[in-house]
């Protein structure tokens, strides 16, 4: 069973190249619905992350984290959506730089 297992550095590198790609994703795309896409794909890298942690030292802490940040990922998806759909509404867009502009 023990060969079973995936080191912790391969889980730990795929966790950063996700948190890469999330963070890339938020600097990079100006679409509000885009953006907390980038912004869930972070939270679940680093869920991701303490699995592989709590597996490690055998510990049930990473699996108390990962439902942290589980709750706090289903509220940023809920406050996001009613966030994303008031802005539509209001402004009929979604681009960050034009609801900015709109403002002015």
């Amino acid at each position: 069973m023990d060969g079973l297992l995936i080191p912790l550095e391969h889980v730990l590198l795929v966790a950063g190249i996700l948190f890469a790609c999330g963070l890339g994703g938020l600097m990079l795309r100006r679409n509000l619905l885009f953006m907390l896409m980038s912004l869930e794909v972070m939270l679940n890298s680093a869920a991701l992350a303490f699995i592989a942690a709590g597996a490690r030292w055998q510990e049930a802490d990473g699996q108390v984290m990962f439902l942290l940040v589980l709750t706090v990922a289903a509220a940023e998806v809920a406050v996001g959506l009613g966030l994303v759909l008031q802005i539509q509404r209001r402004y009929r867009t979604l681009d960050m730089d034009a609801v900015t502009r709109l403002q002015e």
